[in-house]
Parts: structure tokens; C-alpha cells; sequence
């Protein structure tokens, strides 16, 4: 949360649970904002509480509760004559105008939690998830629209690094849970004989059908919607991606998706891993290693996955016929796996 107080002065003003309950319900708090319009509202300038609650359609005598809460929290600031405007933090992170705007996060994450973590304690209990990640998803257009779009927006730095350095990908490539298609179509700028198709589910598909189209590449990436669990793979292909989908599921899901990739490839083919594996790499951010041990526990509550190590998933390429694995450091705790399938004869 931006308090932006000392270390050591929030160690003598109370408990580190306490700070966490306040960290808690400024999430929660500046989440409710984005969805209410709050920071769009006021990005055009300072705007009184009644002003406000008339263009967000909100409740002129309860709106000031949550403004002045977010004003202590750091998201807004308050003038003279009690108008409200965005703070420097809010106006350089949460304007969805920006590209690289975390808006997109904060509502999804917002709505997450609110909504799918009430069985973690179970789910700690019995190892089984208590929620269907995409199924709920699905049935959230503005939430699923958000997560393609945060998701979008992490692959906008490492798609052209990775497609620009990664084995040649030959003529026919398979990218499985890339409905965003920020990942095809950077390796299809890159390799201009090469063809696509994407599999991911429904509503991630389309998300990705707009970029295409404005990419020029309708005639040479093909869009499947489906489970990767059950869709048709098809045959043939010479490289398939397989990018931030392991961590999705358990180590059974894993084997049978694997197994499911290699009959997609060709003899000789390459699938490309991209994941942030549980043992993270030396002198891993404090912040950074928080977040992913957080995220681990969040895949667990309401998927059923974890972040997984390399060596586990490694041992699964293994099974499913693969060879050569290879693991490439990117940007950050991301890593790329290059493993091919086993020759004919």
C-alpha cells in the first residue's frame, strides 16, 4: 500500500498483521474505485464529492467515505473545498489510456480475491481447489476482458525477446493458451513464411482476433477455441508454445497435456516453456519473490496449480518423449525451456 512510512517507524506504530489488514482493505478499497470510475473520472482534474458521485452514479453521502479513506491511503488527494484528485501515484499508474497502465491488474486481482479465496483454509485441508479459475472467468466478461488485457500487457516486453531469440520455429506453429496472440504474432513478424494456430478458450480467443486483424495476419493465423485439455491439437506442427500454462496445473495435467503436445509435433519438433519456476533464480527482488510465493498459493486455491520447479517439469518433458531440454534465462524470474521430440526411427 503507498503509505510510504519507515521500515522501522511502521515496526513501533503496531503489529504487522495489522498493517497487513490495512494493506488488505486499501486493496479492496482503491479495486471498488477503478470498477466505480472513480480515477477515469478524475483524470480530466479535480472534482468535489457531489461532482463525482453524479458521473460514477454513485451515493452522494457514502462516496466521501471511501474518497477520504483513499486519500489517507495514498490514491487521491484532497484540496481545498473538498475536491478530490488522482495523487501522482494513482494519475502514473491507473489511467487506462496508458498502455502499460496497471488499472487492468487492479481490477481483476480486485475481483479475485473478493470473490475466490473465501476457501483457501479448505484447500490447505484437503489439497483439492475450491474454485474453477476459467469457468468462473468465462461467465465474467469484464473481468476476462481485464485479465486478457493485464495479460496482454506483461507479454507486450518479452514476446519480440523471446520470438527474436528463440531455435527458427520452421513453417507451422502451435500456440496453446495464447488467446491474447501477443506471442504469435511477434514469432509471424519475425519469421514471414510462417503460419499459426492458436488454441485457448472462447473468450480468450477473441481477445486476441482484434490484434491479429490489426497485425495484417487474418490469412496466416488460424484461431481454435477450446480446452487444451480436450480441443483438437492437430498434427505436424514444428514448434508449439507453451507459455505460462504449466503453472496452471497439477503434475497429473501436466504429464497428460505434454503427452497431448508431442502428438502435435512433427519427429524433430521444438516446444518452447515459458514459466517462472519455484526455485527461483539468485538475488530474486524481496517484492518480486513475495509476489510469486502469493501467486503459488492463489494457482493452489483456485486451480489446482503451483509454481513448479524445474526440475519437475523437466522430468515431465522426459517422460513425454522429449530431448535436449535446454533452460534460458529471460527478463526478471521468466524462463524459457527449449526441448524437441525424439527423431523417427
Amino acid at each position: 500500500m503507498p503509505l510510504y512510512l519507515d521500515p522501522e517507524e511502521l515496526r513501533h506504530q503496531a503489529p504487522g498483521p495489522h498493517l497487513d489488514l490495512i494493506g488488505a482493505m486499501a486493496f479492496r478499497a482503491a479495486g471498488a474505485a477503478q470498477r466505480l470510475g472513480i480515477f477515469e473520472a478524475l483524470t480530466a482534474g479535480p472534482l468535489s464529492a457531489a461532482e463525482l458521485a453524479a458521473r460514477t452514479g454513485t451515493d452522494p453521502g457514502t462516496l466521501p467515505v471511501l474518497l477520504d479513506g483513499l486519500v489517507s491511503l495514498g490514491y487521491l488527494d484532497r484540496g481545498p473545498e473538498a475536491v478530490y484528485a488522482n495523487s501522482l501515484m494513482t494519475a502514473s499508474s491507473l489511467d487506462r489510456r496508458d498502455p502499460w497502465s496497471y488499472a487492468p491488474a487492479l481490477a481483476f486481482w480486485s475481483d479475485l480475491l473478493g470473490e475466490l479465496w473465501d476457501g483457501l483454509e479448505e484447500t490447505v485441508r484437503t489439497g483439492k481447489p475450491q474454485a474453477d479459475f476459467y469457468t468462473w472467468l468465462e461467465g465474467r466478461p469484464r473481468t476476462l476482458r481485464d485479465f486478457q488485457t493485464m495479460l496482454d500487457g506483461m507479454a507486450v516486453g518479452t514476446a519480440p525477446l523471446v520470438a527474436e531469440t528463440a531455435p527458427d520455429p520452421g513453417e507451422r506453429l502451435l500456440d496453446l493458451g495464447g488467446g491474447h496472440a501477443r506471442h504469435t504474432i511477434a514469432f509471424c513478424q519475425v519469421h514471414p513464411r510462417l503460419t499459426a494456430t492458436i488454441v485457448d478458450l472462447p473468450g480468450a480467443v477473441e481477445g486476441g482476433r482484434a490484434r491479429i486483424e490489426e497485425a495484417g495476419l487474418g490469412e496466416r493465423v488460424t484461431l481454435v477455441p477450446g480446452d487444451l485439455a480436450t480441443a483438437d491439437l492437430g498434427t505436424g506442427h514444428d514448434t508449439a508454445l507453451l507459455f505460462n500454462v504449466c503453472h496452471g496445473f497439477d503434475a497429473a495435467a501436466n504429464r497428460a497435456l505434454l503427452g497431448r503436445v508431442a502428438a502435435a509435433l512433427r519427429p524433430g519438433g521444438t516446444l518452447l516453456v515459458l514459466e517462472t519456476f519455484a526455485d527461483l533464480p539468485e538475488g530474486t527482488p524481496p517484492v518480486v519473490e513475495a509476489f510469486l510465493r502469493s501467486f503459488g498459493l492463489n494457482l493452489a486455491v483456485t486451480q489446482g496449480g503451483r509454481l513448479h520447479s524445474f526440475a519437475d517439469v523437466a522430468g515431465w518433458l522426459a517422460e513425454a518423449g522429449f530431448v535436449h531440454v535446454e533452460r534460458r534465462r529471460l527478463a526478471g524470474p521468466d524462463e524459457l525451456l527449449v526441448a524437441t521430440t525424439g527423431e523417427e526411427g
